[in-house]
């Protein structure tokens, strides 16, 4: 069974690389045809002209974005992966089994795990797929991977329960513009900051927890071990740094003109990127740009799309195109010490 396992594996490997080539396609065509005319060339034609087609549009709308804007968005996305890459490690800590694992070797499973589930959606199971097939190849069984899946989604529920909390307290009013969206945001300034003391305190009850060091949590035979302070700390700066940094990408990418500030735009990244999660919308697509439309009316509309199209291409598209090759490469190597045991393992009935 094992050794059929050895070729199933980079089988649904290639599959994943091909299901990702059509993803990125049909990704890039929907932005493309948001413009009716556009719309309109794409429905005709064959795929060559689609993608010259799309080509176009794209270069169109990120010609107007400065240099150093496009510099300071590619600084927040490494920014940004840099911290996904630290959760993976933070909880490789907590499980004691970060020995013998590289940090670039955990960098780019991080890194194919995101730009796959970000794209794909379901994030817990798509990334948990790359994650078992990654680290299973280092050793961990698989309760482990799953414990380290968890700590890794916890990590980022944390951080945007500490910065949406933060948000709250000091910009309670970026509520009320969703109020055209949905009636549930019909709340006061006071309800909001009410809400935003309520995410802090959830927070600092956490690392309290962490402080007092409170026994394992006994399930049957699976036992639920509470992060300790060493790695509650280290959660406390990860967890926020990856959401500071994506939100940074869309900031920079905005005009300078009407620019709400920083604190306005993290906290509609933070609104529109969880509904996109809770939701199950890949890339939040629809989601992020009508909460970006509503919190920020003083910006025109055109150039709120521009600047979510960037954040796309450098924390969605790219990540995923870049993925597809690391896939192939990992499967290719292990279907050559798949073939190389075989190889070495003597024919049935000899010593």
């Amino acid at each position: 069974m094992k050794r059929y396992l050895d070729y199933v594996w980079p089988i649904l490997g290639l599959v994943a690389v091909v299901w990702s080539v059509k993803l990125l396609y049909t990704k890039l065509k929907a932005e493309a045809a948001s413009d009716l005319a556009v719309r309109a060339l794409l429905e005709t034609g064959d795929l060559w002209s689609h993608l010259q087609v799309i080509a176009s549009v794209i270069g169109a709308k990120l010609a107007v974005i400065p240099p150093h804007s496009y510099l300071l968005a590619f600084a927040s996305t490494l920014v940004a992966y840099a911290a996904l890459a630290w959760y993976d490690r933070i909880a490789l800590i907590h499980l004691g089994r970060q020995q013998g694992i590289s940090f670039f070797y955990i960098a780019v499973c991080s890194f194919v795990t995101y730009a796959l589930s970000h794209n794909i959606g379901a994030s817990v199971v798509s990334g948990g797929m790359v994650r078992l097939r990654a680290y299973t190849a280092k050793g961990l069984s698989a309760p482990e991977i799953a414990v380290l899946v968890a700590l890794c989604s916890f990590t980022f529920a944390y951080g945007t329960l500490m910065l949406l909390g933060v948000v709250l307290v000091t910009e309670p009013q970026i509520i009320q513009p969703l109020t055209s969206l949905s009636r549930h945001f019909a709340i006061g300034d006071g309800a909001a900051q009410l809400v935003g003391v309520g995410l802090l305190a959830f927070c600092v009850v956490y690392v309290i927890g962490a402080w007092l060091k409170l026994r394992p949590l006994e399930i049957g035979g699976f036992k639920v071990v509470y992060p300790r302070m060493p790695i509650v700390a280290r959660q406390c700066l990860a967890a926020p740094l990856e959401l500071i940094g994506a939100a940074g990408i869309i900031y920079f990418a905005l005009p300078a003109e009407g620019n709400p500030g920083y604190h306005v735009v993290l906290g509609a990244f933070l609104l529109s990127f969880s509904a996109g999660l809770l939701s199950q919308v890949p890339g939040g697509v629809g989601v992020m740009e009508a909460v970006f439309l509503a919190v920020m009316p003083g910006v025109p509309a055109t150039a709120v799309v521009a600047a979510l199209l960037v954040w796309r291409l450098f924390y969605l598209l790219l990540p995923l195109a870049m993925a597809i090759p690391a896939i192939i490469l990992f499967e290719r190597s292990q279907i050559g010490k798949a073939t190389k045991g075989l190889s070495l393992k003597p024919p049935s009935g000899e010593g």
